[in-house]
């Protein structure tokens, strides 16, 4: 996927993995940091699973780029119910191919994320080292 800056993975506000293919543009302002992006991305979703009971959101669209969202249950080491896990990618959405785009990239994703819950599934999320290879894996599923 030509269109796609990076990928990343957060559970409970916090950004356990992100892949970047390529730079996200200049912005004349500084955007927000890799912490504050696992923040609102999770309070994003919590609002619409809040508002319209379900986790139906998979896009926003600011300015040119996709922020697109995949959503999974994993059960962390010191809960006993499953919780949302986010996979997010963001895109350049400057030729207005929104639709494409996020089919397309619902389509390449799922893989990661089921393969991400297989694996840690139980896992103590505190521990981010973990995750570290994973992040290495990314990029095969975007062969072809």
């Amino acid at each position: 996927m030509k269109e796609l800056y990076e990928i990343g993975i957060v559970f409970r506000g916090f950004v356990l993995i992100t892949y970047s293919f390529r730079e996200l543009p200049v912005q004349k302002e500084k955007g927000p940091s890799h912490d504050l992006r696992g923040a609102f991305i999770s309070a994003i979703n919590s609002f619409a699973d809040s508002l319209f009971n379900n986790n139906s959101l998979e896009y926003l669209e600011s300015g040119n780029i996709l922020f697109i969202f995949k959503i999974g249950e994993v059960l962390s080491q010191d809960s006993s119910q499953n919780e949302p896990v986010i996979l997010y990618g963001l895109a350049d959405n400057s030729k207005r191919k929104s639709d494409k785009i996020v089919k397309k990239f619902l389509e390449k994703v799922q893989p990661i994320l089921s393969l991400f819950i297989h694996k840690f599934n139980g896992a103590d999320f505190t521990e981010l080292n973990q995750f570290e290879n994973f992040a290495e894996e990314i990029p095969r599923f975007f062969i072809k």
